[in-house]
């Protein structure tokens, strides 16, 4: 995903993880893969988090960064998700959602702030690459 990331000029200037070793591997993976100088911030809040957990976690992100990426858990992303934009995704391990926030502050984050940009899903990468060699 971090090459796809880099690919697609996605840049957060934050990236919180959490503290399971999944979760640390993939966000540092990430970070490489995509030339990111992002800061990675792990927060044991984002373990096994709710919808609603996730809402906090990120109003209490700096609002110095314009951007960020959360690396969790589900069921709490899919329904993190769902509670920003209303759409009902599937999400395995890997896949990344890009949202757009209609918030003027990090704290300002909650129900329906947001819209689903695209939803990359690593299966679906797999056949893109496959078809481009």
């Amino acid at each position: 995903m971090g090459e796809v990331m880099k690919r697609n000029e996605l840049a957060p200037g934050l990236i919180l993880s959490s503290p399971a070793v999944r979760a640390r591997e993939t966000a540092s993976l990430v970070k490489e893969a995509a030339g990111l100088d992002a800061e990675i911030k792990h927060n044991e809040r984002i373990y096994e988090a709710s919808p609603q957990t996730l809402q906090h976690v990120a109003a209490s992100i700096d609002d110095r960064f314009e951007s960020a990426m959360i690396v969790g858990h589900n069921p709490g992303m899919e329904g993190f998700i769902r509670l920003l934009t209303g759409s009902l995704e599937v999400m395995p391990t890997g896949a990344l959602a890009i949202i757009d926030l209609d918030i003027s502050d990090w704290e300002s984050i909650g129900k329906a702030t947001g819209t689903l940009r695209q939803v990359i899903r690593p299966k679906d990468e797999m056949r893109t690459f496959r078809k481009g060699n």
